[in-house]
């Protein structure tokens, strides 16, 4: 199958190393000396390419690659991207598209699908790609599942066939708005677990808010229509417990940090990647007054980064909360 995946990224380079050996796979990233270079040396984003990936920095030619029926075009930007490229894929023929970003737009506060259809419209064949998965054990052929969220079953079957395989399970669901909420949110929440460890609060206080963290995913997918069995699956609860307690989870070092006490802004120049929970959590916030959903942890998060609370103000916010029934 012809692939092309806009975005060389870590997540965007990490996939098309693994679908290389199957496929013929263009990487396309827009800086043309960082794709020379990489080109030229077969290292990028710390990754070895192989040998049958192609790369390059040539949008229509990346484009045309993918011009037929049965071809697939993956977009591996960050949502902050998502629109600018969309709007550039107007003048292109594009019969499949899927997209691997995470979170809301900020200003709009929609979601990926809703970005995408505004843009190009809702008849063509698309959908999101997410669930529990590290780039670096991506790259290097460590097993993961993740979920492909489409209301077209003809791409569901497409992705399906050409990603799924002996260290990729790839399954599919109907629930768009579901699969991107929990790929939203969990970043807000990793960064939360984050400051806990950093603070030593132990792994009872991880354990808490991993699990009430869900509560909060699931109650403002609930609001938006997302499907309640999404959010215990792959997407929600396997992609949270993911992102908030593994070591290469940047979204996690963003809260590590600033238990330490650092500024965010040294903090995100530092990491030197995005951490899309940063840019999320104002907008999720939002999202959630809107449609009048409770969301402490999200609260708390929003109010270090954003509103001068210390990393213990937010603990002691979480803290004196009154008690409650657990399923609420």
């Amino acid at each position: 199958m012809k692939i092309t995946i806009l975005g060389a990224g870590a997540w965007g380079s990490a996939l098309a190393i693994a679908l290389a050996p199957r496929h013929q796979v263009i990487l396309w990233g827009r800086n043309s000396e960082v794709i020379q270079q990489a080109d030229q040396t077969r290292q990028h984003q710390g990754f070895t390419l192989p040998p049958s990936l192609q790369l390059s920095a040539d949008f229509n030619q990346a484009l045309a690659h993918v011009n037929q029926s049965d071809s697939l075009l993956i977009v591996a930007t960050s949502v902050a991207g998502l629109r600018p490229l969309s709007q550039a894929l107007k003048a292109h023929s594009v019969p499949n598209l899927i997209w691997l970003c995470k979170g809301l737009e900020e200003g709009s506060l929609l979601l990926p699908h809703q970005v995408v259809q505004q843009e190009l419209g809702d008849t063509l064949p698309c959908g999101a790609l997410s669930g529990p998965s590290f780039a670096q054990e991506v790259a290097l052929g460590k097993p993961c599942a993740l979920t492909i969220a489409s209301n077209f079953p003809v791409l569901s079957d497409l992705v399906v066939s050409a990603l799924h395989s002996s260290a990729m399970r790839v399954y599919s669901s109907d629930d768009v708005v579901g699969v991107e909420v929990g790929g939203a949110v969990k970043n807000i929440l990793a960064i939360a677990t984050g400051v806990a460890d950093g603070l030593g609060l132990g792994l009872n206080a991880r354990a808490a808010l991993i699990t009430r963290g869900l509560a909060e995913i699931t109650r403002l997918g609930q609001a938006l229509g997302g499907k309640l069995e999404t959010f215990m699956g792959l997407t929600g609860m396997g992609d949270l417990i993911l992102t908030c307690t593994g070591d290469l989870s940047r979204n996690r070092r963003v809260g590590l940090a600033l238990a330490q006490g650092k500024p965010l802004a040294q903090i995100v120049q530092e990491l030197g990647h995005v951490a899309e929970g940063v840019r999320c959590a104002q907008a999720v916030q939002s999202l959630s007054r809107q449609y009048g959903v409770d969301m402490p942890i999200t609260d708390a998060v929003a109010g270090v980064l954003f509103d001068g609370d210390s990393t213990a103000d937010m603990v002691r916010r979480l803290l004196a909360r009154d008690a409650k029934a657990e399923l609420n």
